[in-house]
């Protein structure tokens, strides 16, 4: 029984060292300032990339949102790769302008894979290429002036640059909040922090820009893990291409509102995480002992987490079970997994707490489903742990997620 516990207090200590850094971007985040750069603004030239799969529903709403920037509309170019799509994406894309190129390969599945293809297209019909290239999903919605924003950062310097992630949807349910409310953690507490400190920041699925640069060294993309924007934040990081975050470049994108469809996107975010420390785990750490601090932060933000939540269930079920055979009473194991629930629920309490009461404004929804949904978050989280230790087993192949959610842009852009 004492090595178990003794155990669960290294692996509390593990966890405490892989992840003080976070808890120090908390106060970054609240109370530091990002220094001031001088730069020359620029206009450039960018091309805009969307990957679809039947998104007919939100698709048309994106383009729009994109054709209404504050930006000069004639150096904006919307491609958009119909993924072996059998509705309407492709005929509402081209209806709107854009570009769209045609993709069905049963073989080679994911994003990953639609992005090489479109930058193969665009290398062949455009060499002189573009300045830079946003990156979207159909059901992202933009700021109006989300693009001059972004591009104001962008002429700081910066390889790639990410952006302030918010949802349409976050009031459908406890889960559309839960990562909704994530998400916000992760632009504000994560990714400011990180900008304010001067160390690489991460992009997150969607919403990110990057430079020529970037294009030209990668040629294609070369990104086909389960998470390719996790492997894109990781190779900049090895790399030592610094990507920079603009707070005040706001997108809305949709979240999952079913279990099984949020179950099947975690899932795969997990793996995926696991997939891109198992290769580029050794890259991680030469960069670690180089002094590159980006290296640190990425190699403890994806993996070690799941797994030591994990490990901390397993030895604390451990313990609840020997003290049964033991002959200890009901009293000895309602207190050990009241204490393993606590500790876990009232850390994410905290974290959604913070989050809540400074994006509150920023939040679309009612009063009471902020309070509420901040009480529900640490379950949200909660559910991570079984998604992560599947993940370890199990390889899930890549789906695409549903996308109904088709909002006016007065509704979410004004």
């Amino acid at each position: 029984m004492d090595i178990l516990r003794y155990i669960s207090i290294a692996i509390s200590i593990i966890f405490f060292v892989c992840y003080f850094h976070q808890l120090v971007y908390i106060p970054v985040a609240l109370f530091g300032k990002k220094k001031k750069k001088e730069y020359e603004l620029k206009k450039n030239d960018y091309a805009v990339l969307i990957c679809a799969r039947n998104e007919e529903k939100v698709i048309g709403n994106l383009i729009r949102s994109i054709r209404q920037q504050t930006y000069d509309a004639n150096l904006i170019h919307i491609f958009v790769m119909a993924d072996a799509c059998t509705d309407r994406t492709a005929e509402i894309a081209l209806s709107l302008g854009a570009r769209v190129y045609y993709r069905n390969d049963p073989q080679n599945v994911g994003k990953g894979y639609a992005m090489q293809e479109m930058l193969r297209h665009l290398k062949e019909e455009y060499p002189e290429g573009f300045d830079g290239y946003f990156v979207f999903d159909a059901d992202n919605l933009l700021k109006k002036d989300y693009i001059e924003r972004m591009n104001e950062t962008f002429c700081q310097g910066y390889d790639a640059v990410t952006s302030y992630r918010n949802s349409k949807n976050y009031g459908d349910n406890w889960l559309s909040a839960g990562i909704g409310l994530w998400f916000l953690r992760e632009s504000v507490y994560l990714n400011g922090a990180r900008d304010i400190l001067g160390t690489g920041c991460a992009v997150s699925g969607t919403g990110f820009l990057f430079s020529r640069r970037i294009a030209e060294d990668l040629g294609d993309w070369p990104f086909h893990l389960l998470t390719e924007d996790v492997e894109f934040s990781v190779d900049c990081a090895i790399k030592g291409k610094k990507i920079g975050y603009c707070k005040d470049a706001e997108f809305f994108d949709e979240q999952p509102i079913r279990f099984a469809q949020s179950w099947r996107q975690r899932l795969r975010w997990s793996k995926g995480g696991f997939q891109v420390i198992g290769k580029y785990f050794k890259q991680l750490v030469k960069g670690m002992f180089t002094g590159n601090f980006a290296c640190y932060d990425m190699a403890f933000a994806f993996m070690p987490g799941f797994v030591l939540a994990v490990l901390s269930v397993l030895v604390n079920i451990a313990i609840v079970v020997w003290g049964i055979v033991a002959g200890s009473d009901a009293l000895f194991v309602l207190r050990s997994l009241g204490e393993m629930f606590l500790s876990m629920y009232g850390s994410m309490f905290l974290i959604g707490t913070i989050t809540t009461i400074t994006e509150w404004k920023r939040i679309k929804t009612t009063t009471f489903k902020k309070i509420f949904y901040n009480f529900t978050f640490p379950l949200y989280m909660i559910t991570f742990i079984p998604i992560a230790f599947w993940a370890m087993f199990y390889t899930p192949k890549w789906k695409p997620i549903e996308h109904t959610r088709s909002i006016e842009l007065s509704e979410d852009n004004e």
